[in-house]
């Protein structure tokens, strides 16, 4: 197990880590769900074959499947089995816009990679390196954790709601109907969990990029912190040498910003599409957790109520000191030391200050910030769920 998770702790200084290795899990993951085919060859035939399966059955399917089995099962449902049902289904339809903006924005991920590199060159010592190893390896230990969640709430859920004798999300699948017995309920339960894999692996790759993207951001950043508090602390260092200096920091400074324009276009979808659905999903698993679920069924919507969270609080929370970072960058240029240099350096210092004070900020669909204070926002509509639940007594006439 030890080779297979070395990359959850920050390896020696000995070795050469790049700011790409942090995504090395993410890009394992993509590779598995057919997103990254071979450029060439005869394998890169039988992968996209491998490609059209995890897409049609999680991107298309799925989200059909769902509908299918209301418009034939609906009767048959008890509360529960049907909110359980229905709080998926909704996230299905927004992890399937997810994926598909996502997968059709890889080249972008690809150039972010190479900025990356760009930045890693300007890494001029250990402490920089140390920084670098260490965002690398928590950015591999966040999408560690993300898989254990994910295939957890999945798998969960599919051992749960088999033993108490229930179909896990009760999923339309062609010429099989779970109620007909053990052997039609085991075999309906287990396609109903792999064609749900994909789609839950999907999903986690669509709400981790961002995050990870944007950890290793803020490391540059720090990196570029410390460029700026050694500007003009060499005396043996010309002015010429030290103007130099600062041109560097501030190539480094737009090359973060190049970073993030290019992940602007991805965050804008998905970011969008999760803010629209997250106090709705929130608000019917919480109604469904209070008024209608068993304790089998309320298990696996807590399990769903962590992944729902999983999606947008971390990167809305990175957002949020991205923003403190850009404030503390702009203190840390003022307080460097510049009082007695040339005037050049002087003007070009204050042009670098004024832009390092306009705040690294993702806007979702163009409307809403991405920051706590927006992500909490749009979850407050689950409350309002709750509170029309109770008010006019619906859970009792599902009931």
């Amino acid at each position: 197990m030890a080779p297979t998770f070395k990359l959850i702790k920050p390896a020696p200084l000995t070795e050469r880590v790049a700011s790409r290795d942090g995504c090395i899990y993410m890009y394992r993951g993509m590779w598995i769900i057919g997103w990254l085919p071979p450029k060439a060859g005869k394998g890169r035939y039988v992968y996209l074959v491998w490609t059209f399966v995890t897409y049609f059955f999680g991107v298309f399917y799925l989200p059909v499947a769902f509908v299918i089995s209301y418009v034939r099962e609906f009767s048959n449902f008890e509360p529960g089995e049907f909110f359980t049902s229905l709080q998926l289904a909704i996230n299905v339809y927004g992890a399937s816009a997810k994926s598909l903006v996502t997968c059709s924005y890889l080249r972008r991920l690809s150039q972010t990679k190479i900025l990356l590199d760009r930045l890693d060159e300007r890494l001029l010592n250990d402490d920089d390196r140390k920084k670098i190893h260490a965002v690398v390896a928590r950015c591999n230990y966040a999408f560690l954790i993300y898989t254990f969640i994910y295939c957890g709430f999945a798998g969960s859920t599919f051992l749960s709601m088999v033993l108490s004798g229930t179909s896990p999300w009760a999923i339309y699948i062609p010429f099989l109907d779970w109620r007909d017995g053990p052997f039609s309920l085991w075999m309906h339960s287990i396609l109903e969990y792999f064609t749900m894999s994909f789609a839950v692996l999907q999903a986690q790759l669509s709400d981790t990029y961002p995050l990870m993207f944007t950890l290793i951001f803020r490391a540059h950043l720090e990196v570029l912190k410390d460029h700026i508090r050694n500007l003009r602390r060499n005396p043996t260092r010309t002015e010429r040498e030290n103007y130099e200096d600062l041109i560097d920091c501030i190539m480094d400074h737009k090359l973060v910003l190049r970073c993030c324009n290019q992940l602007r276009p991805i965050i804008y979808g998905t970011i969008f599409v999760q803010f629209l659905l997250i106090g709705m999903v929130l608000g019917l698993t919480l109604m469904n957790i209070f008024f209608f679920s068993n304790f089998w069924q309320g298990f696996g919507s807590v399990l769903f109520v962590i992944t729902i969270l999983l999606e947008t609080f971390p990167f809305c929370y990175t957002c949020n000191l991205l923003i403190d970072d850009s404030e503390d960058l702009a203190n840390t240029i003022f307080q460097s030391n510049w009082i007695d240099s040339e005037p050049r350096y002087k003007t070009t210092m204050i042009n670098f200050m004024h832009h390092v004070q306009q705040p690294i900020i993702f806007i979702a669909g163009g409307i809403f910030p991405i920051s706590m204070n927006s992500n909490i926002s749009v979850a407050k509509f689950a409350f309002s769920i709750i509170t029309i639940v109770r008010q006019m007594n619906l859970a009792e006439q599902f009931q």
